[in-house]
């Protein structure tokens, strides 16, 4: 079934300030209905009354907006279409109604012509509303602007949208309902869709980027007696059979080393891994997690392992180059946690590597403040190799301090209002260094040789 709703209030034409966060379908809902939904629920009711199914849902042999387009192309005028998507712009000209369909591949404009249509469907268009999903067949034309178009001769109300949409022009800014409310998002934003394909084009690249270097995907218990692989609190959960505490895991190291003690060279997991930590746009407790062991190598191949999957993940974002824009150019830019002070780009250890969507290995980057207020981009070049650089001689080139000179380095710490009581001298010289060096990191850079307590 296609979805029936939105969020409630939207931006739009309803009143503002009325998001709901959840949709519970047995409370009673009369005195909370806006007259926008009311009037939503008295077309479906219409429609009912007609004979039509207003969530029926079925529309098959359709083909996507762009292929559409592409049948306009080859085969000119008069090409029979059956197209399906949502609305998305309604424009009435006194007998002739124009709309935006939208799907997955793009939009195409159709036509409803009170001339040609039915007395029937005509009476259905006018209860049509955006947001609603239709399916809509007829015939390929274009309008006196160019426009190409499907001249409708029939079509169903596939879905009945009860809520209205967010506001065309200034969408769901609202950054906690974005988050708590992805479908509305994807809707509103239409930027938010390509960070999702690209996404699922990036995992998908690096499982072929590892399995042609003779890595095996693996799987490893979420339900730990045992938690670890990582400094975090976890989630308790209790198993009644076994009348035994369990843990989410954390990390998924534990049990990955495990399998290397068993003989297999090359593992890897993309894990959903769940610590018990602070929540903000910028840090999920749940959050996916790379770690990849391999035998017979040290950092040294983790490093050169990982800057040339991630060109390559680059390459496949950006269709071929390896320069991109950070922040990414789109709508929810200041959100990515790439930025913030505090960067962390962890100890490489000898035998692994970590790259987590969330709190592990990030790599640290000039200008996240700046960015994140909306300032122009920086382009970083992700072509390999990255530059290799030692803690001490990065804190010793933008620091000015020797690493294990407590003297200086507690004075420094003064100087800058840092709490040193009761902290270890390797913990006040990071939050020196966070401060000092990493916003002058600003190209790929491997942070090595890390003070062993950190």
């Amino acid at each position: 079934m296609l979805p029936r709703c939105f969020v409630r209030g939207g931006c739009g034409d309803p009143p503002r300030g009325m998001l709901v966060h959840h949709f519970d379908v047995n409370r009673r809902r009369d005195a909370m209905t806006s007259e926008y939904e009311q009037a939503r629920r008295s077309k479906a009711d219409a429609l009912r009354a007609m004979g039509r199914d207003p969530f029926g849902g079925r529309f098959p042999d359709t083909i996507s907006a762009a292929e559409a387009r592409r049948r306009f192309e080859t085969a000119g005028e008069g090409t029979s279409v059956r197209v399906a998507g949502r609305l998305s712009a309604l424009r009435a000209f006194g007998k002739l109604v124009f709309a935006d369909l939208g799907d997955a591949s793009g939009r195409i404009q159709l036509a409803f012509n009170r001339k040609t249509l039915p007395d029937e469907a005509w009476q259905r268009v006018k209860l049509l509303d955006l947001a609603d999903w239709v399916g809509a067949e007829g015939r390929l034309v274009t309008t006196r602007t160019g426009e190409i178009t499907v001249d409708v001769h029939a079509f169903e109300v596939l879905t009945k949208t009860l809520l209205p949409p967010p506001e065309k022009w200034h969408g769901l800014q609202d950054v906690e309902a974005r988050y708590r409310q992805r479908y509305v998002d994807l809707f509103a934003n239409p930027e938010v869709r390509r960070l999702f394909l690209a996404r699922s084009a990036i995992l998908a690249q690096v499982r072929r980027f590892l399995e042609e270097r003779g890595f095996v995907e693996v799987e490893t218990p979420v339900l730990q007696p045992i938690y670890g692989g990582a400094a975090a609190r976890p989630f308790v959960t209790h198993h009644n059979t076994l009348d035994a505490d369990f843990y989410l895991r954390i990390s998924p190291e534990l049990y990955l080393k495990r399998l290397l003690v068993g003989g297999m060279e090359r593992v890897y997991e993309i894990a959903r891994v769940f610590r018990n930590e602070g929540i903000s746009t910028r840090h999920n407790p749940e959050f996916t997690l790379l770690e990849v062991y391999q035998a017979y190598g040290d950092y040294t191949d983790m490093m050169v392992l990982v800057e040339t999957m991630v060109e390559s993940l680059a390459r496949t974002v950006s269709g071929g180059g390896t320069v991109l824009p950070w922040p990414a150019p789109q709508g929810m830019g200041e959100e990515v946690d790439s930025s913030a002070g505090g960067l962390r780009t962890p100890r490489a250890s000898q035998s692994e590597t970590s790259l987590a969507a969330g709190t592990e290995t990030r790599r640290a980057s000039s200008g996240s403040e700046e960015a994140a207020a909306g300032r122009k981009s920086i382009a970083i070049d992700y072509a390999a190799p990255w530059r290799r650089a030692t803690y001490a001689d990065l804190l010793a080139e933008h620091a000015g301090l020797a690493l294990g000179d407590e003297p200086a380095i507690r004075a420094r710490a003064r100087d800058m209002g840092i709490e040193e009581s009761n902290k270890h001298l390797d913990v006040i010289t990071h939050d020196i260094f966070e401060r000092t060096v990493e916003h002058h990191l600003v190209q790929p850079t491997f942070v090595i040789d890390w003070p062993a307590r950190l």
